[in-house]
């Protein structure tokens, strides 16, 4: 059984493993890069230490987040330093066992699907999961 942490991205579920994620926060003020890419929201302080944070809604090359919507922060573990992704809301953690599993849907866009391993047939949704490493690269 694998469990993961879930967030919506224009109503689509990612999930997260848990052994990736630090914590989950409400947005931090965030200082713009000059010359970063459109993908990188920026630098926030967090306790002391600087992070890196992408706004995945970007990343996935979708339509911008409507200014109603206040993104949240998940705070991951790359490489054994933190970087913080964008979503647009929290949803749980969700157990799943490995007889939901299937491979990416071929109906994702190609930039999607290059940045999720696979998916679980949740009861009235998918859940796709996303290759961390690769949303942050």
């Amino acid at each position: 059984m694998s469990q993961y942490v879930t967030f919506d991205l224009d109503g689509t579920l990612y999930g997260v493993e848990v052994s990736w994620v630090q914590e989950v926060l409400r947005p931090h003020e965030r200082t713009r890069i000059p010359r970063a890419p459109d993908t990188v929201a920026g630098l926030v302080n967090l306790r002391g230490q600087v992070v890196l944070t992408v706004d995945l809604r970007t990343r996935l090359e979708m339509t911008p987040r409507p200014a109603d919507v206040e993104p949240m922060m998940v705070v991951v573990q790359v490489g054994g330093e933190p970087v913080s992704l964008l979503v647009d809301r929290i949803g749980d953690v969700v157990g799943t066992d490995d007889d939901t599993y299937a491979p990416p849907p071929d109906t994702l866009d190609a930039t999607t699907r290059s940045l999720v391993t696979g998916a679980h047939k949740l009861d009235e949704q998918l859940l796709l999961l996303l290759d961390v490493e690769r949303a942050v690269a």
